[in-house]
């Protein structure tokens, strides 16, 4: 069949390689986007429900980090108070305080008040002590408490909500993709899609650094700056520990998809490596300002954050400054 330049058919298969998919009305375009808004709720509402029904599993996972905390600075130790089976607190003591109990460090001693019943019919009050080794995650440093009636049930619906963001996410992109790719050029497809899945390994890396090293750091940090102030760090309310832990993972995560999203610009050739070499100071105020926000108001976590950041931005200059001139060499061949 002859394609002459005027042929419609072959205009629009031109078209189609390299501005695109078929071209669609406006009101087809809405309702493409009502059916990526309805599934893309429909996810959020299916992993609210699943992260609901494991809001226990969820609370140990958050509660981790806490756990393998230090147990106690180095010159105290702690001794758990019991009335009967009920925990009454737990107090720091000198350790040479408890030599006289002859318990070693690194071991625990847990006093237990008990009543003992008497051949009278009379009760009294006994005080039996009991001494065991606990190894490292074996017992928070501070417990976690919920104030009110219904700071639990607002605690797990927090946490679902987060968690079945996180869990939906991936479908949610793949929706928007649908949406948005048919428009998108083969070579902008590539990259976006390369882009999309390094982006998920960098924030599966981001949220694990942030779950393993900083968020222990950053909580021995603030207990240690509260015993430092004279003040006693046994109880944390529940929901704001949980909101920490959540946005610090969250916001690393989300920082470690920086470099993926500049890099794909680069390539794209919406940004340069002179662009971003001058933007540089008002990153290092950018990546400050989020490390600020994000962690609590200690030097070592803010650092902590900020460090890593700043060394992603430079590593995301050097690789574009590379793909500059990898493109130069590669016009200059051809």
């Amino acid at each position: 069949m002859d394609t002459r330049p005027d042929d419609p058919i072959a205009d629009s298969d031109v078209r189609d390689e390299t501005e695109g998919g078929p071209v669609k009305t406006f009101l087809e375009h809405l309702e493409d986007l009502r059916w990526v808004l309805i599934k893309s709720l429909a996810a959020l509402a299916l992993g609210f429900i699943v992260c609901l029904l494991a809001s226990n599993w969820i609370i140990r996972i958050l509660t981790y980090p806490l756990k393998i905390t230090p147990y106690s600075p180095p010159n105290t130790q702690q001794v758990q108070i019991y009335f009967g089976s009920n925990k009454l607190g737990t107090i720091a003591i000198d350790p040479n305080d408890l030599a006289l109990w002859g318990i070693p460090t690194n071991q625990s001693l847990t006093l237990r008040v008990a009543p003992i019943p008497t051949d009278s019919n009379r009760i009294i009050l006994g005080l039996t002590h009991e001494i065991a080794t606990h190894p490292p995650g074996d017992n928070p440093p501070v417990e976690l408490v919920t104030l009110g009636p219904a700071a639990s049930f607002i605690l797990a619906f927090k946490m679902a909500l987060y968690g079945g963001a996180v869990l939906a996410a991936p479908f949610i992109l793949y929706f928007i993709c649908e949406f948005v790719f048919p428009a998108l050029k083969p070579i902008e497809k590539k990259y976006v899609t390369r882009g999309l899945v390094t982006g998920v390994g960098m924030f599966l890396v981001g949220v694990l650094f942030c779950y393993f090293v900083m968020i222990p750091v950053s909580l021995r940090a603030s207990i240690l700056f509260s015993r430092w102030l004279g003040l006693a760090v046994y109880q944390w309310r529940a929901e704001e520990y949980v909101s920490f832990v959540i946005q610090f993972m969250l916001g690393m995560g989300l920082g470690f998809q920086v470099p993926v999203i500049l890099i794909v610009l680069v390539k794209l050739r919406v940004l340069d490596y002179k662009l971003l070499a001058r933007a540089r100071p008002y990153v290092i105020l950018i990546n400050l300002t989020l490390s600020a926000i994000l962690t609590p108001p200690d030097l070592v976590s803010q650092i902590m954050m900020a460090i890593p950041l700043q060394l992603m931005y430079e590593l995301t200059v050097l690789l574009a400054w590379f793909f500059t001139r990898k493109s130069k060499f590669t016009q200059q061949i051809q």
